[in-house]
């Protein structure tokens, strides 16, 4: 398989608003992002990949669009993009943007025309319903957020669809002007020089004829079967490659909300020509059962290598993935899947090990690079995640869990967990802002922080920098022939990796225990690449791995 600039690039997710911040207001902005290319750039990054920049009244941070065209106040002018763009590609990186699609926001100049009369030009940009018989929502559906997914209209008497907030409705894409107008967005930034886009929640975009009800199944099969993969998803997602992205020197990042591995083909098959690649939700919620807030799971290695598998053989030779392990919804990487306390740092060197020899592209969220955590937030005033809110507001009134579960709930997997400020020192406010910042910072700046991390050689940040350089020189690392080994070991993920006239092998134990492991005698190690303890012990084909140590391997 070719390996293109996109698929061997390794992309860094920046969330813009916690990023850093150049006038002290709080709010991180695109000046703060121009601020930190040279240390983006020291990370051997080659992609960012902007969350949300447009204008917005922020009810879901931005992913509430009121103008697909311009900037958020908040974040900066056209200026300061056109500025961080330019510096961005003379630093040989590329820049995509985060485009929501699916829905804007009810402030957008559509839905205020929309809103105006049923015979107004725009209403048909969006999902309009009648009552059902007994005066409530057309259907059954749910939103993500919680509580009806439809909401009512008094002027007009009718529903509106909102899959996620109600001040985010749904567009109706079965309108070929919607079509149109999110085209036209697309091609302006794209002529400003953009390199693509992450395609927020995009398998949502055709709804299904009639809006059926949903069965009474766990949310995740109702997003699958219901709300994701509609009808006319595929023959949009063509039309917009063929009058748009392949138009350009870009590519196009699915978000796999509602997609499995058995009909992944359908999105990212290069033969299909609709999207260029996909990143999926099976790992970051491989700890989730039903709801993200509901009951958890035992982390389970075995069913985390079952996951990658799946997919690696459902898209190999036909599709790209982009491996990801944290992102701006889910709560952090090391607090999640490894041990954020007493082996903190040698379990983020290790999933960044396992991360980064996965075939696809390597996708990283902005501050795992440091090993950030979870934060506990005291106290619900300090919340300021929709999602999180929306589940404790409900559980007053259900009174399911005590507040102070429904509050540890959030702590746990709240999505306020990863877009804390980013902790660049040990100066108030992690050095992110002078001001209180808009979200509350993590108080253990005082010891995870960039600056001290850049001057400590053995520091997960130079860690990162090493795995990251490493992963430009060797295509194995990006792409090759799998061969599991002990693929039952509960507490070991070992495989070997081959391209061409490359070959690795890749240990890496996520237990607090030291543990043995034996490897084919036929096997000869030539070099250890990387390993995130000083030493390994090699004797007979036989490896003492220590707790949560990491190990690649080059073999002859």
């Amino acid at each position: 398989m070719e390996l293109t600039w996109f698929k061997k690039g390794t992309i860094y997710q920046i969330y813009p608003r916690s990023f850093n911040d150049s006038n002290n207001d709080g709010i991180g902005d695109l000046r703060g992002i121009i601020e930190k290319l040279d240390y983006l750039k020291s990370l051997e990054v080659d992609i960012l990949w902007l969350s949300p920049i447009f204008k917005s009244p922020n009810d879901d941070n931005g992913y509430d669009i009121s103008d697909y065209c311009d900037i958020m106040s908040e974040f900066g002018t056209m200026e300061d993009f056109d500025e961080l763009l330019k510096q961005t590609h003379h630093r040989g990186m590329r820049l995509i943007l985060d485009l929501v699609a699916n829905h804007c926001s009810d402030e957008h100049r559509w839905f205020q025309e929309a809103k105006k009369s049923k015979d107004n030009p725009y209403r048909d940009y969006f999902h309009w319903r009648k009552p059902a018989a007994n005066g409530g929502p057309p259907n059954n559906w749910k939103s993500f957020f919680g509580g009806s997914a439809w909401e009512l209209d008094p002027l007009s008497g009718e529903y509106y669809l909102h899959l996620f907030t109600k001040k985010q409705p749904d567009l109706n894409w079965e309108n070929p002007k919607v079509r149109e107008e999110i085209y036209n967005a697309m091609r302006f930034w794209l002529d400003k020089g953009v390199d693509g886009f992450r395609m927020d929640v995009i398998p949502l975009i055709s709804k299904r004829e009639g809006y059926p009800d949903a069965p009474k199944k766990g949310f995740r099969k109702i997003i699958e079967e219901v709300y994701a993969n509609g009808p006319r998803v595929h023959e949009y997602l063509k039309e917009m490659n063929t009058n748009v992205v392949s138009q350009y020197d870009a590519f196009s990042l699915a978000e796999g909300v509602g997609i499995n591995h058995e009909n992944a083909g359908l999105y990212i098959n290069k033969d299909r020509k609709e999207l260029d690649m996909l990143y999926h939700f099976d790992v970051l919620e491989c700890t989730i059962v039903n709801g993200k807030f509901e009951e958890s799971s035992v982390f389970n290695l075995v069913n985390l290598k079952n996951i990658f598998k799946k997919w690696r053989e459902a898209v190999h030779e036909k599709g790209w993935l982009a491996n990801a392990m944290g992102n701006h919804d889910f709560a952090r990487m090391v607090s999640r899947f490894g041990n954020d306390t007493s082996y903190w740092s040698e379990s983020a060197k290790m999933l960044l090990l396992m991360q980064a020899t996965q075939n696809g592209s390597l996708n990283i969220y902005q501050g795992d690079e440091i090993g950030m955590t979870n934060i506990v937030l005291e106290s619900v005033e300090d919340v300021r995640d929709v999602q999180s809110l929306n589940f404790y507001n409900e559980n007053l009134e259900t009174k399911r869990y005590s507040n102070r579960d429904a509050l540890e709930m959030i702590n746990r997997e709240g999505r306020d967990n990863a877009r804390t400020p980013i902790q660049w020192s040990d100066e108030i406010n992690g050095g992110f802002s002078a001001h209180t910042p808009w979200l509350k910072a993590n108080p253990n700046y005082a010891v995870i922080n960039v600056e001290k991390q850049d001057k400590d050689k053995d520091s997960i940040l130079n860690f990162y920098r090493k795995v990251l350089k490493t992963r430009k020189q060797y295509d194995v690392f990006v792409h090759g022939d799998f061969e599991e080994l002990e693929f039952n070991n509960p507490n070991i993920y070992a495989y070997k990796k081959k391209r061409e006239n490359e070959e690795i092998l890749v240990a890496l134990n996520f237990s607090e225990e030291e543990i043995e492991f034996k490897f084919d005698t036929s096997d000869v190690a030539s070099e250890i690449l990387i390993s995130n303890y000083e030493n390994l012990n090699i004797e007979n084909n036989q490896m003492t791995l220590k707790p949560y140590q990491g190990v690649v391997l080059e073999m002859n």
